[in-house]
């Protein structure tokens, strides 16, 4: 599959020239045929086989030959096959494994799962290479019949064993059943006067990983401890992981401690779970240290370890760090794996380095994995993220290229993706898509849908997003009003909007509970980009009364609403007022004090704050950028909007749309028609990496002015 040059030469022209030679040339597939089978070459592959046993006589193949239903996610592990016999499953994924290099290096026998792995095995990060047979059984559909069994001998008055019950509980975990089913199945055993054991216990624990239900592990741990059940390894394993997974650092090491008391030597499993746990909730001196631990006991660590370190880094905004990790792991011999690649995708394209960004994504080809579902969900979300539709809608055809089919995550990330991009037909065209292929929304779906609806001010589509959820039994929450409140702002339906508001605030009074800092935020934001600045302070009022402390979301807000205001050098009184209570502003924070200054005229300001962002590590954006542009253009200072263009091309920033907008409009409303025409037809060797979409776009903007 060739790179698109839509989307990828942007970055890397050079490198990716000689993928584009041969389009068919199986040398640069990202997914090789065996990896993601087609209904066609799976149909011919089983006509073939049923018409050869016709000829010769014969029998159909029976038990793990023959061909069974699978589950949607073994469906999406496998492009879409839905029937597919048992051993070959198991060869696709053992194929999978080994071009993506996901063993262990220390042992062969151990797998390190991907995203996509953890889907099919169950949410683990590791597992044994003999444990894989089992941990695919619930997508051949037996785990529902085991669930008929076991009702069918209810029904029957067949009364289970300890087995049983401990069997069906596993199969609940496994099933991803809600924690008040597997509870109802463990007080209906004991009730009925089967006692369960350490593995019964070891077996509740495992089940609180996949909702870190973390309380609910330690109540089950204490009564094992209590019914006279020492834990062992795997108990402490167990635990550890539900802790990490529900960012409890504080509670890990006390089990580990306890752990270390009873005898039970860490393994690499159990240092794995500590860091998880102190790198989710930002403690990464305590995660290192852990690592540094490993070396002296002697445990070598492997690429899940150095992975986790590494993407504690990149969320913490500390890439070199994160860089001397990827460095370090790669001097001790560990090959990344396509969730290193993952974390710095996602690192750089977050902080706008968009060709270091396309130069992972090459690497991920030159060290023989290749990109997964979370690979092509993190470019389509760091593109939408940045208003670069173009390029979000060719990632999404190279994507489906390489044999990727949509999965719910995917929708949801376009969904958002076309949203921030302002092209709301396109996020609800995907909406649509989605419904018609049988994907059932969830609630971060609708949440989507209502976010890209909000920012077009659709707040009459949005009250029938918002009943379609209520339909669909699923619960709005908290982030579902704030997108409501926002359409109404947006399309300027005030009075439904003061009344949602009051609704929500008077209604969590009521009930003695107060809204949380989200809503409070969404509050704060909708009455400052109305202007109401009265009503804004009232609510931060409100905040300080009721012991909330305000978030750089509530300043981001404060500073957007004195920035469009007559009173705009506020926005950098609340900057400087942020820094000196230690909270480190963003890039919106700058853009929105530079935008105060260019509207006002006040350029000299503008850069000064554009240079220290710059010096406080923050790389700007096209947003950034486009702010200059538009306010020189408006000022008909054209060399100097079109130098800002030169320079954010030069430092990796790609012009949007707008870019190009701004200079065209301010042409030609000073009636300087000549000079717009030229910079269109010119605008190649301002930009070589610009799209024939995009010149015709702005050609037709030029014809309709």
């Amino acid at each position: 599959m060739a790179i698109s040059l839509g989307v990828f030469s942007n970055f890397l022209a050079g490198e990716t020239a000689s993928l584009t030679n041969s389009s068919s040339s199986s040398s640069v597939r990202l997914i090789t045929a065996p990896l993601a089978p087609s209904h066609v070459s799976l149909r011919t592959m089983r006509t073939a086989a049923s018409k050869q046993a016709t000829e010769t006589g014969k029998r159909e193949p029976r038990g793990i030959m023959k061909p069974r239903r699978v589950s949607p996610e073994m469906q999406a592990f496998l492009g879409g096959v839905s029937e597919i016999p048992r051993t070959q499953a198991l060869k696709e994924i053992w194929a999978y494994i080994k071009q993506q290099n996901l063993q262990d290096p220390e042992n062969k026998k151990i797998i390190v799962c991907d995203e996509k792995l953890k889907k099919i095995f169950g949410g683990k990060e590791r597992v044994g290479f003999l444990e894989i047979a089992g941990l695919i059984n619930p997508h051949f559909l037996k785990y529902r019949e085991a669930v008929m069994v076991f009702k069918k001998m209810e029904e029957e008055g067949c009364k289970p064993t300890l087995i049983t019950y401990n069997v069906i509980l596993n199969v609940y975990g496994k099933m991803g059943m809600p924690w008040n089913k597997i509870m109802a199945v463990f007080e209906e055993m004991k009730s009925s006067g089967v006692a369960p054991d350490s593995y019964t216990y070891n077996t509740l624990i495992s089940c609180c990983r996949r909702g870190s239900l973390y309380e609910e592990a330690n109540g089950v741990f204490e009564e094992m401890k209590l019914g006279g059940f020492m834990p062992d390894k795997v108990t402490y394993n167990a635990l550890l992981d539900v802790y990490g997974k529900s960012r409890r650092p504080k509670e890990a090491m006390e089990v580990l401690q306890e752990m270390e008391v009873n005898g039970f030597s860490p393994s690499i499993v159990t240092y794995n779970s500590l860091i998880s746990a102190c790198a989710r909730d930002g403690l990464l001196e305590e995660a290192m240290e852990f690592k540094t631990q490993m070396f002296e006991k002697g445990i070598r660590p492997d690429v899940f370890t150095y992975t986790t370190l590494l993407s504690g880094f990149e969320k913490s905004g500390k890439d070199e760090s994160a860089m001397r990790v990827f460095e370090e792991m790669r001097s001790v011999g560990i090959n990344p794996n396509i969730c290193t690649f993952n974390a710095l995708i996602k690192m750089h394209g977050n902080r706008g380095k968009y060709t270091e960004m396309m130069k992972v994504f090459e690497e991920i080809k030159k060290c023989g994995c290749s990109p997964d579902i979370v690979t092509w969900n993190t470019l389509l979300a760091v593109f939408g993220q940045n208003g670069m539709d173009s390029e979000v809608s060719g990632v999404f055809k190279e994507m489906k290229r390489a044999g990727f089919v949509a999965e719910r995550d995917t929708f949801n990330t376009l969904i958002s993706a076309y949203s921030r991009c302002r092209s709301f037909d396109q996020a609800m065209a995907v909406y649509k898509s989605m419904l018609d292929a049988g994907v059932t929304p969830d609630l971060s779906t609708y949440n989507a849908v209502l976010a890209a609806l909000a920012r077009g001010g659709l707040w009459e589509q949005s009250e029938k997003v918002l009943a379609e959820m209520k339909d669909g039994r699923c619960k709005p929450n908290e982030l579902t009003y704030c997108s409501l409140l926002h359409a109404y702002a947006n399309g300027k339906a005030t009075e439904r909007m003061c009344a949602l508001a009051e609704e929500i605030y008077s209604g969590l009074r009521r009930k003695g509970s107060s809204p949380d800092i989200t809503t409070l935020n969404a509050m704060v934001s909708i009455y400052g980009r109305r202007q109401m600045i009265t009503k804004a302070n009232e609510i931060m009022k409100f905040m300080y009364e009721s012991g909330f402390t305000p978030t750089l979301t509530t300043y981001n807000s404060l500073m957007y609403m004195y920035s469009r205001s007559s009173n705009f050098e506020k926005a950098e009184e609340l900057l400087r007022d942020i820094l000196e209570k230690g909270i480190k502003p963003d890039v919106i924070s700058y853009n929105t004090v530079i935008f105060a200054y260019c509207r006002n005229g006040r350029m000299r300001e503008a850069s000064r704050i554009f240079t220290e962002m710059k010096e406080h590590g923050l790389i700007p954006d096209v947003i950034t950028y486009n702010t200059f542009v538009a306010s020189y253009a408006g000022d008909a200072m054209f060399v100097e909007a079109i130098d800002v263009v030169q320079y954010m091309i030069k430092h990796g920033c790609k012009p949007n749309e707008s870019t190009y907008n701004s200079i065209v409009d301010w042409y030609c409303k000073l009636n300087r028609w000549d000079e717009a025409i030229m910079f269109v037809n010119n605008l190649r060797k301002l930009d070589p990496h610009v799209s024939k979409e995009e010149e015709c776009r702005l050609s037709e903007r030029l014809t309709k002015k």
